[in-house]
């Protein structure tokens, strides 16, 4: 049978259409299979240091700091990206490269400073987590912390990486849930809140509590955590795979980041929209949760409550893996968890925070000492990723473009000097 070009055309583009469909159905279950890592890392930028923070902002200035969410977020896409972009690359987490690339001198140094900012870090994550037993069961703090402890080492000892991925990303989850839920039980002014979250607005009151919403999102484990977790999505080391990798990749850590942005921009406009309204600061969580009970009802307590919670025992997960990174390859050993120097990593950082709970230690005061100690180490995280990320040596075609390495120098400039003018602010001013 003859066929001439217009009985064709039909059936042509029929074809063309199928093939076009499965092509797209083939390319979002790819980018679906390969989101996760991102996700995992943002769990740590709404830890309970950041919750002190936001409540902070906005209880004391309604919505006037949600630009500062917005700023820090666009910050955090560029450096989590540059970090994942070496791990991609290079087939090594940072700390890694580090060792690799660095005098020992100078490794030794970055290592022990990395690992002491872990330290600090695990005070706020466990001590957020306690607070969240304290809220929902009345624990005491003694007890709810080592409880946590146990909770994470369980978790990452007992599960492979996929499926302790997949309960932080569930966390992550119901930490979101909790807070769109409340924003419908507090009303806010939703008219108000476009404008705030891109305008900026600041003044001599209020450039002290938008400084430190700045300085601490920047966290020195999730940077190096990123470049690591990033390599559980190998898929072959071709240049179309590479590049693939980095494009989904950059999708992975875009729609993350702007979870957390949403997330975080929602602490405020809670805060803002009961606290702010009644002319109540807030200084701390425990405040927080036992003022909003009164003023919003039991449901937004409760609900406060379980996002905290979930909060501290997903960023206490994470802090802990990346300590475990760190130690595993700043000594160059095995990061394998069935590895004594990969169990021991975890008991020994861990006991620092431990000690700080369970003595009954002025908890604020301990939470501004850890904050120090990750203010000092800040630049010897920011410092080595620049460093490792414009190299051509390391990076090859992948090294960061001149507008990169100055976008990401100017931002890392921006949060070293805000961290240290907090210090000088909270010792000599």
């Amino acid at each position: 049978m003859n066929y001439n070009k217009g009985d064709m055309k039909p059936l042509i583009n029929k074809a063309h259409s199928l093939l076009k469909s499965r092509a797209g159905q083939f390319l979002t279950k790819e980018l679906l299979a390969y989101l996760g890592p991102a996700f995992l890392v943002t769990v740590g930028f709404i830890d309970p240091g950041n919750w002190a923070t936001n409540i902070a902002a906005g209880s004391e200035f309604g919505y006037r700091l949600l630009w500062v969410i917005t700023l820090s977020t666009l910050m955090l896409v560029l450096m989590q990206g540059m970090s994942a972009r070496i791990g991609i690359v290079t087939g090594r987490s940072l700390a890694a490269n580090v060792r690799a690339h660095f005098h020992p001198l100078a490794s030794g140094f970055l290592g022990t400073t990395i690992v002491a900012a872990c330290i600090a870090t695990d005070l706020a994550e466990y001590l957020g987590a306690a607070i969240g037993f304290q809220i929902l069961f009345g624990i005491p703090l003694y007890i709810g912390a080592p409880l946590t402890v146990a909770i994470v080492f369980i978790s990452i000892l007992g599960q492979r990486y996929q499926k302790l991925e997949r309960m932080i990303v569930g966390f992550l989850a119901i930490i979101a849930a909790c807070y769109f839920i409340e924003l419908f039980i507090v009303k806010p002014e939703w008219a108000s809140i476009p404008y705030h979250a891109v305008v900026p607005s600041v003044d001599s009151k209020s450039i002290l509590v938008a400084l430190g919403m700045l300085g601490a999102v920047v966290m020195p484990h999730n940077i190096y955590l990123h470049s690591n977790v990033i390599q559980s999505r190998y898929w072959g080391d071709t240049e179309d795979e590479t590049r693939k990798r980095l494009k989904f990749q950059m999708t992975d850590t875009v729609l993350a980041m702007g979870t957390g942005w949403v997330v975080n921009s929602s602490m405020i406009i809670v805060a803002a929209s009961v606290f702010y309204r009644h002319g109540i600061e807030v200084s701390s969580i425990e405040q927080a949760a036992y003022t909003l009970k009164p003023i919003a009802g039991d449901a937004a307590h409760l609900l406060f409550g379980i996002a905290l919670l979930f909060a501290g025992i997903g960023s206490s997960i994470t802090s802990s893996l990346s300590e475990a990174n760190v130690i595993c390859n700043f000594l160059g050993k095995p990061e394998d968890p069935h590895t004594l120097t990969y169990r021991l990593g975890l008991i020994l950082t861990s006991i620092p925070a431990m000690a700080v709970i369970v003595a009954g230690v002025d908890t604020y005061k301990a939470l501004i000492i850890s904050q120090v100690v990750l203010s000092l180490q800040l630049p010897f995280t920011i410092i080595p990723l620049l460093l490792v990320a414009r190299s051509r040596k390391i990076m090859g075609g992948y090294a960061s473009s001149k507008l990169e390495s100055f976008l990401a120098g100017t931002a890392g400039t921006l949060v070293i000097g805000l961290n240290t003018f907090l210090l000088y602010q909270l010792f000599f001013a």
